[in-house]
């Protein structure tokens, strides 16, 4: 075990419950520290329920692409935590936060701490805070980790600009039963006269996004009013007043990536004292280079036989992904669709697999290695996922592992498209069980062949 994970495993004894929204212990830790929220760059601050990575990802790879400074907070993290905390190493170049630097940052949260009851991502976020005062940087990219309002990293009182993604059912045990009550919660991250960039959302949503926007005298900016974005064969057409750009599609599939990338876009050229980017070129190369696994990843292709892993785990996140492989089918040769699932028990997994009706041939239950995050028994058991599959309509399988789904597939599908599906956690292992987000793995049936090999 490092250092790290040691110390990571310390601020889990520190709170009875590992979620538990509120402002007042993070702003009594960040006091013994120093204050290290106030010596941060401008900030980009991003809610919403789904969506908030990709935009993380997208402001990430424009502002580098132009060769700014930028540090990064994004969670939850895939294989290792050093994943959420990006600092910025000079013009263009950031990477995980290093062993040293987090185990310094985690030291120095837990002997201001002294013991008092705090959570776990309100700990981490202190660290992450510290780390980010303490390098320059010209710009800090913020994502909320639950909610917004009551969310730690909402601590910051003027950000560059706020920013909140498509509103949906998520969380509702946190942040309400009611689409009109969750935009209550992200809304809380709009503070006065730093701008809003939100993208189109429910009507509810909406109603209550700009009464808040109204209430602090923030600016707002909405998508498909204040810019618009549509796709023309093989470009991303992005229009803002008289401006209109044609752009490569960026290289995260799926026309929701579009609207991701388009509020970055917008976000970029409009955010308090923010120079406009007035250069089309940073985001050309930035939807080129753009990064974001786990997110309609193509691990491996060959043949008849292809391998896609997505974190979606909402219904929200599920329509957007079923209509891509709706696409697929369209375009290219119709194939059997199977899912390998596995999901949280908080999740609508009826509804999640709703989504998936006339795409998918077959439901295949799968179990998520536990999160150290989650309460015991915080993941659906295979057989009652495939029971609530096949009670939607799916012929459905529960099976004890991920192996030995795919070995079930390699004996009776010679031709198919496997999705690994409902849950970042179980994207994440997949992740790091083949050797990490950064490796493409073995092509095609060689994937299959190799997992099975590896299979205990």
């Amino acid at each position: 075990m490092s250092e790290s994970q040691r110390l990571l495993e310390r601020l889990f004894a520190l709170h009875p419950k590992r979620i538990d929204l509120s402002l007042g212990r993070i702003r009594h830790l960040l006091e013994k520290l120093g204050r290290p929220d106030l010596k941060l760059p401008p900030v980009f601050h991003i809610a919403g329920t789904n969506g908030k990575g990709s935009v993380a990802a997208f402001l990430l790879a424009f502002l580098e692409s132009e060769g700014r400074r930028v540090h990064a907070y994004t969670s939850p993290h895939l294989i290792r935590f050093h994943e959420r905390i990006r600092l910025s190493e000079g013009a263009g170049v950031s990477l995980p936060i290093s062993e040293r630097r987090l185990v310094q940052s985690l030291e120095e949260v837990i002997a201001a701490n002294d013991g008092d009851p705090i959570t776990f991502f309100e700990a981490t976020s202190a660290a992450a805070f510290l780390s980010f005062a303490a390098l320059p940087a010209d710009f800090l990219i913020l994502e909320t980790g639950l909610g917004g309002r009551l969310d730690a990293t909402n601590i910051l009182e003027k950000p560059a600009a706020t920013i909140i993604t498509p509103v949906g059912l998520d969380h509702q045990n946190y942040l309400g039963r009611t689409i009109g009550k969750i935009a209550f919660e992200k809304a809380g991250i709009i503070k006065p006269h730093s701008p809003l960039f939100c993208a189109k959302q429910p009507r509810q949503a909406a109603a209550v996004i700009a009464r808040r926007a109204e209430e602090t005298g923030a600016p707002l900016f909405m998508e498909g009013r204040d810019w618009q974005l549509c796709r023309k064969k093989d470009a991303m057409m992005y229009r803002e007043n008289e401006k209109e750009w044609r752009l490569p599609l960026p290289a995260l599939l799926g026309d929701h990536q579009m609207r991701n990338a388009g509020i970055a876009i917008r976000a970029l050229r409009g955010g308090r004292g923010i120079s406009e980017m007035e250069d089309a070129a940073p985001f050309a190369k930035g939807l080129r280079t753009v990064r974001n696994p786990g997110r309609l990843q193509l691990l491996g292709s060959e043949g008849g036989l292809e391998i896609w892993l997505d974190g979606g785990h909402n219904p929200q996140a599920a329509r957007a992904i079923a209509k891509e492989f709706r696409a697929m089918r369209r375009r290219h040769a119709p194939k059997p669709l199977h899912l390998l699932c596995g999901m949280g028990r908080a999740k609508d997994a009826a509804l999640f697999f709703r989504a998936f009706r006339g795409v998918a041939d077959k439901i295949h239950a799968v179990p998520v290695r536990r999160n150290p995050l989650a309460e015991a028994g915080s993941y659906y058991d295979p057989s009652f996922l495939a029971e609530i599959a096949a009670a939607e309509g799916f012929p459905s399988e529960a099976h004890p592992s991920l192996d030995a789904a795919l070995q079930s597939l390699a004996q009776e599908e010679k031709e198919a498209r496997l999705l690994i599906c409902g849950s970042l956690h179980l994207a994440g292992e997949i992740l790091e069980k083949r050797g990490g987000a950064a490796r493409r793995l073995d092509a095609g049936r060689r994937v299959l062949t190799r997992w099975i090999r590896a299979s205990p």
